[in-house]
């Protein structure tokens, strides 16, 4: 049995939730777990709007035949081929072989390659239509939102947009499906987790997704992922500029580090206290080796203060610091303030390496670097007390 869930009288939700996968793209911690959302239109002809991943398929399957019964589907529209959301689509295929597939040129391609599927296709091209009786699917490319064949589907008559990965989330549907039915400030942090480690890299081709899809009168966005949006919609478009421009949501510090032996922590502390001491409330301190580094790349979008900090491991970086760094690099993430700080026994270099990485994404350097030979001593603690100060006063600024 299954009580549908209406968006519109002809529009449905028939996503499926996942508590039992760890690891999202299997590096991606899923604590609260995620939600697979694919939607059915039933009109005079019948449209899926993206699947499941394929060990969801006989839950989702029954929740699509609940509504239609015995009819046949006629459209499967594939915003985006990624198995989370494509992977139900060579069986579906064979439950429905007269099912048209729908996608842009760049989809095509991909639905032969995972799945040796070459029939029933239809390629619709940039602000092409289908009708399907009282409504009508408008079609956007996305490209690198986050692959390159991503679109997106705006259903005219109710004013829908289906957005794919655009706007989606980490965390189960407990219950609430709309963001009007369920606490949405418990999301935002697993959307910022979400954009940032998934999309994040992708600033520029966001921006031009939003600039694209502007002029439309959005009743209600409808991710691939988390719930479904229809009273913050403002809210949600603010952050994701936000997020695509790396512009702080609200003053913070993160400070991030690595320790072996206790040193660098206890820099890392003295920093901290300073940054309060001097009015940032937000401060968020991070043990590189303890917390995965999505929770921190998510935090680091949050806030615009970051203080790196790590000792010399073997002439380089603490290798869970250099994991850190790494991603940072790969994502260009820009537009913070930056200091850094660290320690080593016999040569330094992680300090030198951490100020190339601010240099290289262009941050700008609040304080000269704090490096220390063996345990923190008189001197450099005030240093550490000082690179707080100016880092706080840049954030309050």
């Amino acid at each position: 049995m299954y009580n549908p869930v209406n968006l519109s009288e002809q529009i449905f939700y028939v996503g499926v939730n996942d508590r039992r996968t760890h690891l999202f793209e299997n590096m991606w911690p899923l604590d609260r777990g995620v939600a697979y959302n694919s939607y059915l239109i039933a009109d005079e002809k019948v449209a899926i709007i993206d699947t499941v991943e394929a060990g969801h398929f006989e839950k989702w399957i029954a929740k699509v035949r609940s509504i239609i019964q015995d009819r046949p589907i006629d459209y499967l529209i594939v915003n985006h081929m990624e198995p989370d959301h494509s992977g139900a689509i060579r069986i579906l295929t064979e439950l429905y072989p007269n099912m048209k597939i729908v996608g842009n040129k760049k989809t095509i391609p991909m639905i032969e390659g995972y799945y040796g599927i070459t029939t029933n296709m239809e390629t619709v091209a940039e602000g092409e239509t289908i009708e399907l009786g009282k409504n009508k699917l408008t079609f956007y490319t996305v490209p690198m939102v986050h692959w390159p064949e991503s679109m997106v589907c705006f259903e005219e008559t109710n004013n829908i947009l289906f957005s794919s990965d655009a706007f989606g989330s980490f965390g189960t549907l407990d219950g609430g499906i709309f963001d009007d039915e369920l606490n949405f400030d418990y999301f935002i942090d697993e959307m910022r987790r979400y954009y940032s480690n998934i999309v994040g890299k992708y600033g520029s081709p966001v921006q031009k997704a939003l600039s694209k899809l502007g002029d439309l009168s959005l009743k209600m966005i409808a991710p691939s992922h988390g719930p479904i949006i229809r009273e913050n919609i403002g809210k949600m478009i603010e952050l994701y500029d936000k997020w695509s421009q790396y512009e702080a949501e609200e003053e913070g510090v993160v400070i991030a580090y690595a320790s072996m032996y206790g040193n660098t922590e206890e820099m890392a502390e003295v920093t901290a206290r300073a940054v309060a001491e001097n009015g940032i409330k937000n401060v968020r301190v991070y043990d590189v080796s303890k917390t995965h580094p999505s929770f921190i790349i998510s935090d680091i979008f949050r806030f615009k203060g970051l203080i790196l900090g790590s000792p010399t491991y073997s002439n380089e970086l603490h290798p869970n610091m250099e994991a850190l760094t790494n991603k940072l690099s790969h994502m260009g993430v820009a537009n913070h303030y930056y200091g850094v700080l660290g320690s080593f026994t016999w040569a330094g270099a992680a300090v030198k390496k951490l100020k190339a990485l601010g240099e290289e994404l262009k941050w700008e350097e609040v304080a000269e670097s704090v490096e220390e030979k063996h345990a923190l001593k008189e001197g450099n603690y005030e240093a550490c007390v000082q690179l707080g100060k100016a880092m706080a006063e840049k954030v309050r600024s």
